[in-house]
C-alpha cells in the first residue's frame, strides 16, 4: 500500500497534466487551468473537418468587441496567421459571437470566450465550436518539432484556444491578462489589443459579448 508521502507525490505530479488538459479544453474552448488555454472536451481529431476560410482579408481590419463592460479593439496578425484571422472574421461577419459570454476567467492568466454553448448557459460550455477546426499557425517550425512564434503571448495578446490536438481550434479564443511565455509556440497568437485593455481586465466570468464587428482602416 503506498505510503502517505508516495500518495502526495503522485497527486502533485498529476497537477501539470490536469492543467494542460484544461487549457487545451479552454482555448478553442476554455483554458481550464492557469497554465494553458484549452478547449474542453473537443471532438476527436477527424470528427470535424479542417476548415480553410475563403473570407477575403484586406490586412487593415480591426475587431471591435462590444462587451457588457465596454469596448475592446484588437488588430489582426493576418500575415502570420492568415487562416486563423480569415476564419475569425468569417464567423464575426456571420454574427456567430453575438450573445456569447466570457465563460472562463483566470486572474493574471486569460479571459476566454467564443463558445456558442454559452449563449444558453449549456452545462457543456467550454466544448462548443463552429462545427469545424482549423490548423494551428504557431510560427516557424524547427527540426525538433517546436515552433519559433511570430508573436509572443504578451498582455493583451489574442490567441486561439484548442484541445490537446494542435489542429483543434474552432471559435474559442482568449486574451492574455499578463505575459504568458509558457504558451509561446503552442497556440496561435492572431491579434493584439490596441484599445480597451482596461476593459479586458474588468471582465468577469459570465460577462456578455454583445457583438463583434470588423472595422476597416486605422
Amino acid at each position: 500500500m503506498p505510503t502517505r508521502r508516495r500518495i502526495i507525490s503522485i497527486a502533485i505530479a498529476a497537477v501539470p497534466i490536469v492543467f494542460v488538459l484544461a487549457l487545451a479544453a479552454c482555448t478553442p474552448s476554455t483554458p481550464a487551468s492557469d497554465t494553458a488555454p484549452n478547449a474542453e472536451s473537443q471532438p476527436v481529431p477527424g470528427e470535424e473537418p479542417l476548415h480553410v476560410s475563403t473570407q477575403k482579408v484586406a490586412g487593415d481590419e480591426t475587431a471591435v468587441v462590444t462587451t457588457s463592460k465596454g469596448i475592446i479593439k484588437f488588430r489582426f496578425f493576418a500575415k502570420d496567421a492568415p487562416n486563423t484571422v480569415a476564419s475569425f472574421i468569417e464567423l464575426a461577419n456571420k454574427k456567430f459571437y453575438d450573445g456569447t459570454t466570457w465563460h472562463r476567467v483566470v486572474p493574471n492568466f486569460v479571459i476566454q470566450g467564443g463558445d456558442p454553448l454559452s449563449k444558453k448557459d449549456d452545462p457543456a460550455v467550454g466544448s462548443g465550436g463552429p462545427g469545424w477546426r482549423i490548423k494551428g499557425e504557431f510560427g516557424t517550425p524547427q527540426p525538433d518539432g517546436t515552433f519559433v512564434p511570430a508573436h509572443k503571448h504578451l498582455e493583451g495578446s489574442v490567441a486561439m484556444a484548442r484541445a490537446t490536438d494542435p489542429n483543434s481550434a474552432g471559435s474559442q479564443s482568449y486574451i492574455c491578462l499578463a505575459p504568458q511565455p509558457s504558451l509561446d509556440g503552442q497556440y496561435t497568437v492572431f491579434g493584439q489589443v490596441v484599445s480597451g485593455l482596461d476593459v479586458v481586465h474588468r471582465i468577469a466570468q459570465g460577462d456578455v459579448i454583445k457583438s463583434i464587428r470588423i472595422q476597416h482602416g486605422k
